[in-house]
């Protein structure tokens, strides 16, 4: 495909690739679900400040951790998290970190009235100095950092994009400005992991763990379009080659097969989501005819009905109290990216909120191995 051109069906260039994606993450006025924000919207606000204190609690919690790291020699291992990625090294795992650091400046963008702001801002000022930052951009340019393809790298680029949105926000905000500045040494390390990576990446991952290739691309999204507002192309016209190459074709998606065991994310929903964020309407409507054939009958019956969790404490199992708060979300941006009489939003709805109901009441207070990340997924349903 030719480097300048996005995920455009036409296959005409397209000279402003910022202006052809007609989206962000977010609800518009006239969106398919805007009866459901008001009571989201609630849900939201009675229970922000708890989220934000789990993860507050998350990202200063050194232990248990999980650590991925390629040896070389004897000894050689990092002596603690926090030693080897000073920022990002609570909540368990790096991506998890990561993504609770996302859900404190989520939250003071979009519902800084719930939550203690104060509290929250010092925790980030804490964490998003130039010297650990720097750190981390090391860290994610190395071997160990190839283990966050595509999931935490996607995630951290999310991260960036939220910190400079809430910079600009309401004139201006100074300590934000700071923070995102910070960030760039990192984000331009991931950028130019993600270009090395997406033109030989010759199939996508399809399964609903880490490595699923259409949510990484889509985490990554919202920043490579602010690249784009500053004249860098470059991974917004990767993004959308690589989309185009491994989905643009797809047809009669499999997901009755759904869930796996440890799913986190629907496979088929997930893509769905991410070419939702890449078409014009119509194209994606006729796009998920062919994907997604049944969804106005409610068919496939495994993704519309709730996965169940019997065991919280098992890391694993525990993953699909996370499918159902991210099937949640990904039908919600799925009926919100539908033309307005289409038949198949209120079957999304439905699901949203089926699956919604399925995973907010375990966001806190459930066992660490569902606490260490859930509200991230909550808030991203819920914003």
């Amino acid at each position: 495909m030719p480097a300048n051109r996005l995920l455009n069906t036409s296959r005409k260039p397209i000279s402003n690739p910022a202006g052809y994606y007609r989206r962000t993450l977010g609800v518009s006025a006239g969106s398919a679900s805007v009866g459901y924000v008001t009571e989201w919207s609630e849900v939201l606000s009675q229970n922000a400040a708890a989220y934000a204190r789990v993860a507050i609690d998350n990202i200063g919690r050194e232990f248990p951790s999980g650590i991925y790291h390629t040896m070389t020699v004897p000894g050689d291992f990092p002596h603690s998290p926090a030693a080897r990625t000073p920022v990002f090294y609570g909540s368990y795992d790096w991506h998890s970190c990561v993504e609770m650091h996302w859900l404190l400046v989520r939250l003071l963008r979009t519902a800084g009235g719930s939550v203690d702001t104060a509290g929250v801002r010092a925790a980030l000022d804490r964490q998003f100095q130039p010297d650990a930052l720097a750190f981390e951009a090391a860290f994610i340019s190395g071997p160990d950092g190839r283990g966050e393809r595509p999931y935490g790298w996607g995630w951290a680029l999310t991260l960036a994009h939220e910190v400079a949105l809430l910079a600009a926000a309401d004139g201006g905000d100074e300590e934000a400005r700071r923070w995102s500045a910070a960030l760039v040494p990192l984000a331009d390390a991931i950028t130019s992991s993600f270009l090395a990576w997406l033109p030989k990446a010759t199939y996508p991952v399809r399964y609903g763990v880490h490595q699923n290739s259409a949510f990484g691309l889509a985490r990554a999204l919202p920043h490579a379009l602010d690249q784009s507002r500053a004249g860098d192309n470059r991974l917004a016209e990767a993004i959308g080659a690589a989309a185009l190459r491994w989905f643009g074709g797809d047809r009669d998606y499999p997901a009755a097969w759904e869930p796996s065991g440890s799913d986190f994310l629907s496979a088929a929903l997930t893509e769905a989501e991410l070419m939702a964020l890449l078409m014009p309407a119509g194209e994606f409507a006729d796009w998920l005819t062919g994907f997604l054939p049944g969804v106005a009958d409610g068919q496939p019956d495994a993704i519309f009905i709730p996965a169940t969790v019997s065991d919280s404490t098992d890391g694993q199992i525990a993953h699909l109290h996370g499918l159902n708060a991210s099937r949640a979300w990904c039908w919600r941006r799925i009926a919100d990216s539908l033309p307005g009489n289409d038949p198949r939003i209120e079957a999304a709805m439905r699901a949203a909120r089926v699956h919604a109901d399925a995973a907010l009441p375990h966001v806190v207070g459930d066992d660490y191995a569902v606490e260490h990340w859930l509200a991230a997924y909550a808030v991203l349903l819920l914003t």
